[in-house]
């Protein structure tokens, strides 16, 4: 339970540093697709506050491993990540935007947003964990 409140932590520390030097909203699928358009100094703040998120993560998962065990494997969850993101930028919307950033300022779309990528979330890990059995089902 440390862990997820010292990533909550950071998660928001870091969206607070984005939108106070950029005027933004840090929505990491966003970011990162504006990061591959922009040029300038916008381009490269975007990429230094990408390649802090990613050693941030690594070094994170690799500490957390040695406390508490390894848990799932790196590759599959690099590539849900890659496909939550290239899903949220198909919709228009990116979940650390709406469920870090908007929840923040109470707005209801966001919330709706939060709600809807938890629960399309929550499913597939159920049925891989419970009705297929992989993964550690408890």
């Amino acid at each position: 339970m440390i862990f997820a409140i010292l990533g909550g932590a950071l998660i928001g520390l870091g969206a607070s540093l984005f939108w106070s030097r950029n005027g933004r909203i840090a929505g990491v699928s966003g970011v990162l697709g504006s990061a591959l358009s922009s040029v300038g100094e916008e381009r490269n703040v975007k990429v230094l506050f990408l390649t802090g998120l990613l050693i941030a993560g690594l070094g994170f998962a690799r500490f957390s491993q040695r406390v508490a065990g390894p848990s799932l494997p790196l590759l599959p969850l690099a590539i849900a990540g890659l496909l939550v993101g290239a899903g949220t930028r198909l919709g228009g919307g990116c979940t650390s935007g709406h469920g870090v950033c908007g929840l923040s300022r109470f707005s209801l779309r966001s919330l709706v947003a939060t709600l809807s990528f938890m629960a399309s979330g929550a499913l597939p890990v159920f049925i891989v964990r419970h009705v297929l059995g992989l993964w550690g089902a408890g």
